[in-house]
């Protein structure tokens, strides 16, 4: 059993700055792909950044240039680095961990129902940008 809580989240004006963390536990398999997505209530879930066994990172469009998602293997613990915010970042932000491709990642965890099948997810941290 993997489990994965998530930090960090709270509240910003449009332009800060958060991170958020990802402390995972259990057993964890170096191989999985790790990685952020997001969930407005009443909208479909959004992929947010994705990172590889070798360190090789992805980011959707719509964030590339503000986020960056990294991990500290020694720690077990996975990041997400928040710039230049936006209200449209608004939303619980989730952690994942699928045994899938990092190339199916949004694949892998957008679909309703698709990250519990693949994978294990976190409780979630609000991030709300006023």
């Amino acid at each position: 059993h993997v489990q994965l809580v998530e930090s960090g989240g709270g509240s910003v004006q449009a332009g800060g700055s958060l991170r958020l963390s990802c402390a995972a536990s259990g057993r964890t398999y170096s191989k999985w792909c790790m990685g952020w997505f997001r969930q407005v209530p009443g909208k479909e879930r959004e992929g947010v950044a994705a990172i590889d066994s070798d360190g090789i990172a992805s980011c959707a469009d719509s964030m590339k240039g503000r986020f960056t998602i990294s991990k500290d293997i020694a720690k077990n613990t996975l990041y997400l680095q928040m710039n230049s915010l936006k209200p449209e970042d608004t939303a619980m932000y989730y952690c994942a961990a699928v045994i899938t491709s990092c190339r199916y990642f949004y694949d892998s965890v957008v679909p309703p129902g698709a990250v519990e099948q693949n994978g294990y997810r976190g409780q979630g941290t609000q991030v709300t940008v006023s």
